[in-house]
């Protein structure tokens, strides 16, 4: 009998991803997504891909009760990785109760219903805006790195909501946890059939990159280049969205097969590696050969100025590693663009 996993967000950018890579290593998925930031035709990319359909249920996490049917109806559910949350930094300084509302109290809602089911273990969705704006000294971020105040209410929800995790599982709740601390995921699947479709007008770098180029948006703005930096635009570290995925299946492996070492284990996903804004578009020009129309502009309320990982600790641990280029990243970005226009979306 395959281990069945629920997945929170299934349908959104990094859910899709993750749910193909679990059912590639042999779980069953159950997708719960209130399709706010996404699209119920992502289940029939998810089965185009895997060739296997995973269950989907319209829910949002904050219907406690519906959340209580759905552990009903599909029981046995081992694991959970919870992906629902809002997660646009800019939208969060404008909208902070709409997102301490959403990203707390879905996952409350589940860690109060984990026992009563019998689930074993939460794999969660963080984030590395949770360091803050890291010192120089703590470049590149390790997982000791000091937890700054955050820059903006979407990275205090991560914050808090990691505290959440540690004070229940220290009350004695049987539940594990691995909080996963991303950097920014980017590109798509190599099939096109999955990628990143924010609904509206996108929040994210490389989706607007990418409408930006194919001409659905004017120009892309890049949000000051007066920055502290060689180039003076913002450093991150860009990660492929599949090695991501990956990194989810491990996780759950690490949980279901008992091998932690302690009962909420933290690690860093990125590549190790901080390029900048205006990097990035060049690299994009590059590997497509397409011009992208930008400008400067001015600075963006909440951004870290620079942030990269030091992902040692997922490597040797987890035995996990970024593997993707981010040539073939962004090609595969501009490949899922293209793919869209094809199905007649914009």
């Amino acid at each position: 009998m395959k281990e069945r996993i629920l997945v929170t967000g299934g349908t959104g950018y990094i859910g899709s991803h993750t749910v193909v890579e679990l059912q590639n290593a042999g779980y069953e998925v159950v997708i719960i997504d209130n399709l706010s930031n996404s699209n119920a035709d992502v289940v029939d990319n998810i089965e185009k891909v895997s060739g296997i359909r995973p269950a989907f249920e319209k829910l949002d996490c904050l219907d406690y009760a519906g959340l209580d049917a759905m552990f009903e109806k599909y029981k046995g559910i081992k694991a959970i990785i919870h992906f629902a949350a809002s997660k646009a930094v800019g939208e969060s300084v404008q909208k902070p109760l709409k997102y301490y509302r959403n990203n707390l109290g879905s996952l409350i809602n589940l860690l109060e219903l984990m026992p009563k089911h019998g689930v074993e273990g939460i794999v969660f969705s963080s984030s590395c805006t949770v360091y803050g704006q890291p010192d120089p000294e703590n470049l590149p971020v390790t997982e000791n790195a000091p937890i700054k105040k955050a820059e903006s209410p979407y990275g205090n929800t991560k914050q808090i909501n990691e505290e959440i995790i540690r004070d229940t599982v220290a009350s004695g709740a049987p539940i594990n946890a691995i909080l996963l601390r991303y950097f920014n995921p980017i590109g798509a699947h190599p099939s096109a059939l999955l990628g990143e479709l924010p609904n509206g007008v996108p929040q994210n770098l490389v989706p607007y990159l990418t409408q930006t180029a194919i001409g659905i948006r004017e120009v892309l703005s890049v949000f000051g280049d007066d920055y502290d930096t060689p180039d003076g635009s913002c450093i991150r570290d860009f990660i492929n969205v599949v090695d991501l995925a990956k990194a989810h299946v491990v996780a759950i492996n690490r949980i279901l097969e008992k091998k932690q070492k302690e009962k909420v284990e933290v690690f860093n996903l990125g590549t190790g590696r901080g390029l900048s804004v205006l990097e990035l578009i060049h690299t994009f020009e590059k590997a497509t050969g397409v011009k992208l129309n930008y400008k400067i502009v001015g600075r963006r309320a909440g951004d870290i100025v620079k942030v990269w990982a030091d992902p040692t600790l997922a490597n040797t641990e987890l035995g996990w590693k970024a593997e993707i280029g981010t040539e073939d990243t962004l090609r595969s970005a501009w490949n899922w663009q293209l793919k869209l226009r094809e199905r007649g979306i914009q």
